[in-house]
């Protein structure tokens, strides 16, 4: 390590800085010691891949994470989950200065957005966040490297370092945590440029207001950063080819309800509607060109900017997993046995790169689990209990089966349901939209699923997935005490009225 004293820092900082500099590429050179292969090697900085990583080294693992961003906490925390809602809960203080301060009783006198702040404010939470990650690491002693990642062969991994160089490193067990990336418009119909037309990383980085804005794609990250476009004063059209908003998993009663309440807030729908194409025009505009999902009656749309939200896919690209036999199914996505094990000894792979939803939190259990398994052979992950939430507002969570899926199973099921208009903290709070919904078991009481629309929802939905991860009845929950006055009791009501009826509605 070098050592330099107090004195000489202040005297010498640019020779300080080219001596770390040039010792920098050595240092990572280092980290490869075919002698003293590693325990663990997880390729991805992400959610999974970090999370992994350090629970690999909790374990006593020796461990190493190659990330070649530059940044930990992959997409998410760099241009996905957090700056997307740093900017919706601030783009929604801005919304309620200006349309619902008044009648609270708050007069704020002139308002003006302040874009470039709020911006700002964004990237300095993402800043700390990922440095955060880097401090976690030091903590518990998990070598990072910063590059970019492929197999050398099942046991080795080679390394472009971002500093310039390359290296190979050795381990027992490798994990591919490689995460997700934007999924481009079927077909090619569509060029994004991340300026006019933008995906959810250009949508996040928008340095004007447009006037018009087109979303393509009514799932949850189109919803998110529709909204806050709308909120900071654009005109919002959002096109979506299925005939119902929030993507796959929510509930279709939840889904009309939510369609209301933001239209409610000035966005609008084009559903059952597909996008042909989307091009640019000479004033800078774009011409979105659109036809009914089932064929023919032709429709346009002027807008300033257009962003296009229809699902991300694996990213493999560029690993050799064909070199040494790790399979991949049709969609990209890496084959997995239930321990997340490739079809190649020692090589497993997690979150996005793999089967199931793309979500933060559930690559983030599956890295828990794929260091014990290492570590022990044992791991867990309910997939049953994995919570969704949109974080609009008002905000939108489920967990556990939906009603129509319950339907089509046959599933014999009662419904509790409690609105927040009942509820005396959502009163009191004046936000009173949506509700909660149970669906249990008809003959057992045993929670299927929960739904919740309003206030808070993406915080209440961690006690259904508390409760059903231990298999509780709609009776349970209602026999526990919850505090008052709080949102969470329309939570208690809902399974109240799931099992007999509920006591405020």
């Amino acid at each position: 390590m070098l050592n330099v004293s107090r004195s000489s820092r202040r005297v010498l900082p640019r020779e300080v800085q080219r001596l770390r500099k040039s010792l920098r590429a050595p240092l990572s050179r280092a980290l490869a010691t075919s002698s003293e292969p590693y325990d663990t090697i997880v390729i991805g900085g992400g959610p999974g891949g970090y999370v992994a990583a350090i629970k690999a080294a909790q374990l006593g693992l020796r461990t190493a994470c190659i990330e070649k961003r530059g940044s930990l906490g992959g997409t998410c925390l760099n241009v996905g989950c957090i700056p997307s809602k740093a900017m919706l809960n601030n783009s929604h203080l801005y919304h309620q200065a200006q349309h619902d301060f008044k009648k609270r009783g708050i007069s704020i006198g002139e308002m003006s957005l302040d874009l470039p702040t709020m911006l700002q404010a964004k990237d300095q939470s993402v800043k700390e966040l990922t440095k955060g990650i880097e401090g976690l690491f030091k903590k518990n002693k998990v070598d990072y490297i910063k590059g970019t990642a492929s197999f050398s062969s099942s046991n080795r991994v080679s390394v472009k370092l971002n500093d310039g160089g390359e290296t190979e490193v050795e381990a027992k067990n490798i994990i591919i945590a490689t995460g997700s990336e934007v999924a481009p418009f079927p077909g090619g119909a569509i060029e994004i440029d991340e300026k006019t037309i933008v995906s959810s990383t250009g949508a996040l980085e928008l340095q004007e207001v447009p006037k018009k804005m087109v979303v393509i794609g009514g799932g949850i990250i189109g919803l998110e950063l529709g909204s806050v476009w709308s909120r900071l004063g654009a005109e919002v059209t959002v096109i979506e080819f299925l005939g119902g908003i929030g993507g796959v998993g929510i509930d279709e009663e939840v889904a009309k309800s939510f369609q209301k309440l933001l239209a409610k807030q000035g966005l609008q729908f084009e559903l059952n509607t597909k996008v042909l194409s989307a091009e640019k025009q000479s004033d800078g505009t774009v011409l979105v060109k659109t036809e009914s999902a089932k064929g023919g009656s032709e429709k346009t749309f002027n807008a300033n900017v257009v962003l296009v939200s229809v699902g991300r896919r694996p990213v493999t690209t560029g690993l050799n997993l064909d070199k040494i036999g790790v399979e991949v199914d049709n969609k990209g996505r890496v084959v997995v046995d239930d321990q997340y094990n490739t079809t190649v000894q020692g090589v497993k792979c997690i979150g996005d790169a793999t089967f199931g939803p793309m979500l933060a939190h559930k690559a983030e259990e599956e890295g828990i689990a794929a260091a014990e398994f290492i570590k022990s052979g044992h791991g867990h992950v309910n997939y049953a209990v994995i919570p969704s939430v949109v974080y609009t507002h008002p905000e939108v969570s489920w967990v556990g089966k939906n009603e129509q899926e319950l339907k089509a199973e046959g599933t014999q099921y009662k419904i509790g349901k409690f609105p927040f208009l009942a509820n005396s903290r959502a009163k009191t709070n004046q936000d009173m939209e949506g509700f909660v919904k149970f669906l249990v078991e008809k003959d057992t009481d045993r929670i299927l699923g929960v739904h919740i629309i309003g206030p808070n929802a993406g915080e209440m939905i961690a006690s259904a997935a508390l409760a059903m991860e231990y298999s509780a009845s709609a009776e349970d929950i209602a026999r526990t005490c919850h505090a008052h006055p709080t949102l969470s009791e329309a939570f208690k009501e809902a399974a109240m009225a799931a099992y007999e009826k509920p006591i405020h509605f």
